[in-house]
């Protein structure tokens, strides 16, 4: 399993409600659901490679850094 890293976040208690309602729903955690939620959202931008392979960082140009 890779390691994971804890951090604090705050939230909006109605965010935070509709959240585990969503987790609830989809039978996972909401710490899962949150990482769920911000994989789907990196990987829609172009900020995440798809199955956990790491993105090449690029300079302005195009060229490898």
């Amino acid at each position: 399993m890779s390691k994971r890293e804890a951090f604090l976040m705050r939230v909006d208690p109605e965010v935070l409600d509709a959240v585990r309602r969503w987790a609830r729903d989809d039978l996972r955690s909401v710490n899962a659901q949150v990482e769920f939620l911000l994989r789907r959202a990196l990987m829609s931008e172009g900020r995440l490679a798809k199955h956990g392979r790491k993105r090449r960082e690029t300079g302005d140009d195009g060229s490898s850094s």
